[in-house]
């Protein structure tokens, strides 16, 4: 009776679903009760991150930007809460600014790959045949690409701005959003709802927006996390190499790079971005990860 009263609310709630999606949603929402104590500390070091960004729009932060030359290399104080750079720069200023930028590359280059993968992966999943490979041959392409050679190359030529940067990570995005999907529509196209939908004679477009793709975007949200994490870390090592964007705008990557000739002197010029840098993708994989085992397909129709 529980399991039909939660199923019951989730068709209330999201009348699109289907009574089989629902089902499906409702076993998702038990699951994650089941979250465990290392998922809710990665969410609580994201959600600070978050917050201390967003603040930036109402809280006066000292100016990252502006040079003390009396404090060079200082080390922290309550005016400098994590000392200053080689230039007199305020460390914790510059963090929180560069994880703005971050944070922009990581929830919008992911959502147009995403987009993008969503349809290529659910066409390639449902069709098959000559679509499917079509799609394949498409997605091999974009990986016989070395990714660092091929987005320092497009940056060069194209220019070093935040549009060229987000649009080159989204573009290597899409084979992997491409492949969950497709693997998730494969599996859910053989579900009781959709073999049901198609005896009655529902077109293929209702079909794949109406049955599959309720479905099959919850594991592609929950992998999206990952992808998140992959973003942050291609975003940095582009900046470290020197093609991500350009100074004056703090980036952690570019921080990064700054410290590394301080590196024997003043090594906390390059560990602080480092840190956050590193504890944002665990944080960002933790999560990915746990929420990928809770919507994972198999999983589901076992």
């Amino acid at each position: 009776m529980a399991e039909n009263a939660q199923t019951f609310r989730l068709l209330r709630l999201f009348p699109f679903f289907g009574k089989g999606n629902a089902a499906i949603a409702s076993d998702r929402v038990k699951k994650s009760r089941k979250l465990g104590l290392v998922f809710w500390l990665a969410v609580s070091w994201l959600s600070l991150c978050l917050l201390a960004t967003i603040s930036t729009n109402f809280i006066t932060f000292p100016d990252p930007l502006s040079q003390d030359y009396a404090a060079l290399s200082a080390p922290w104080t309550m005016e400098h809460l994590m000392g200053t750079d080689n230039l007199g720069r305020n460390m914790f200023s510059r963090v929180i600014f560069g994880a703005a930028t971050s944070f922009k590359i990581a929830f919008t280059s992911p959502f147009i790959g995403m987009g993008l993968g969503l349809i290529l992966g659910m066409c390639a999943g449902y069709f098959r045949g000559r679509v499917d490979s079509t799609v394949s041959i498409f997605i091999d392409s974009i990986l016989a690409f070395p990714n660092i050679v091929l987005a320092i190359a497009i940056l060069f030529y194209a220019g070093a701005n935040l549009t060229n940067l987000v649009l080159v990570i989204a573009f290597y995005t899409i084979p992997q959003f491409t492949r969950i999907s497709r693997a998730n529509t494969m599996l859910y196209a053989q579900r009781e709802f959709v073999v049901a939908a198609r005896a009655q004679g529902a077109s293929h477009i209702r079909i794949l927006f109406r049955e599959l793709l309720p479905n099959v975007i919850v594991p592609v949200a929950a992998y999206s996390l990952l992808i998140m994490s992959f973003t942050i870390a291609l975003e940095g090592t582009l900046s470290f190499l020197g093609v991500g964007l350009p100074p004056p705008d703090p980036t952690w990557g570019q921080m990064i790079s700054e410290g590394v000739e301080e590196l024997e002197e003043d090594a906390f010029i390059s560990f602080v971005p480092a840190a956050f840098m590193f504890l944002t993708i665990l944080s960002l994989n933790l999560m990915g990860d746990r929420l990928r085992q809770f919507t994972d397909v198999k999983a589901s129709s076992a």
